[in-house]
């Protein structure tokens, strides 16, 4: 056995035993929000969450945004936006949409080449549009109902069918087996806290606006999430089966409007809502924390 798939396999191994310790901890804890039955066990975790953010990784990301020039960060977010898209093309291609997954593969190939190992978005420039699918989304198209809202140390805004698919969209990321270690390393850094930085006006308006931090990025990040599942079709989350299953399906829950007279708070969501992740502190890159060896 090699030694990259024994650290793939040991760092599963953790992540694995970190779920079932999450999951044996909010057993105790109930809530009486239907699609958040474990808001107290939820809310310890995003305070946890929050404090790390503002000690650490806040910090180290207002320096990084504030010290690095502006094509470099340009370049970092190309270069593993670029990874990305590879791991979309394989749950474009398991949802059955082939032309996204074909303009996926096309993204990777010409800014792989053209665009000197993807600094430079060429495919873009071109027209070809950018998706942003993960296995948690293929099972969603499928049928698979989302399960409690769920937050993970660390990671962030989870369901339980998210966290389900967490382990293959890990095992999927391309940059887990980068050699050698050190230099995987220092790219997960540095790709955590860009990621940061690039969230950081959109996360500093949010915790202006929103009277209830936990409640405005649990509700902003389910409707975000449902309308990745359906690519905002919304008459097909309302049709009683899904394309490619012929499973019952009952919409999850009715999206809700925001109030005519929050100003701030519609303002924050129109902001940060179409943001890979709706969320703060480290949960605000969920989508890139991936633990390396």
């Amino acid at each position: 056995m090699s030694e990259s798939t024994k650290q793939s396999q040991g760092s599963l191994a953790r992540i694995g035993l970190a779920l079932a310790i999450a999951a044996s901890v909010s057993a105790c804890a109930t809530g009486t929000n239907p699609r958040d039955p474990l808001e107290g066990y939820n809310r310890a975790m995003f305070k946890f969450n929050d404090t790390v953010d503002q000690v650490a990784l806040k910090p180290v990301a207002t320096a990084y945004k504030t010290v690095t020039p502006s094509f470099v960060q340009t370049g970092v977010g190309n270069f593993f936006g670029n990874l990305s898209d590879v791991w979309s093309a394989v749950n474009n291609l398991l949802q059955g949409k082939g032309e996204a997954g074909l303009q996926d593969v096309v993204r990777v190939s010409m800014n792989s080449t053209f665009g000197i190992l993807g600094l430079i978005d060429i495919a873009s420039q071109a027209g070809i549009p950018k998706h942003n699918e993960d296995f948690g989304q293929t099972l969603g198209w499928y049928g698979v109902q989302s399960g409690p809202y769920l937050m993970l140390p660390l990671l962030g805004p989870s369901t339980v069918r998210d966290t389900v698919a967490l382990p293959l969209d890990i095992t999927g990321d391309p940059w887990r087996y980068k050699d050698p270690v050190n230099v995987r390393n220092i790219g997960t850094v540095t790709r955590v806290v860009d990621k940061r930085a690039a969230l950081l006006d959109a996360t500093n308006l949010m915790e202006a606006a929103a009277l209830d931090r936990y409640e405005f990025i649990r509700d902003g990040f389910l409707q975000a999430r449902e309308s990745k599942v359906f690519d905002g079709d919304t008459d097909r989350r309302d049709r009683k089966v899904p394309k490619n299953d012929t499973s019952d399906y009952e919409p999850e829950y009715e999206a809700k409007p925001q109030p005519a007279n929050d100003v701030p708070a519609a303002t924050a969501a129109a902001v940060v809502a179409p943001a890979d992740l709706v969320t703060s502190g480290s949960n605000t890159v969920a989508s890139e924390a991936r633990p390396q060896e």
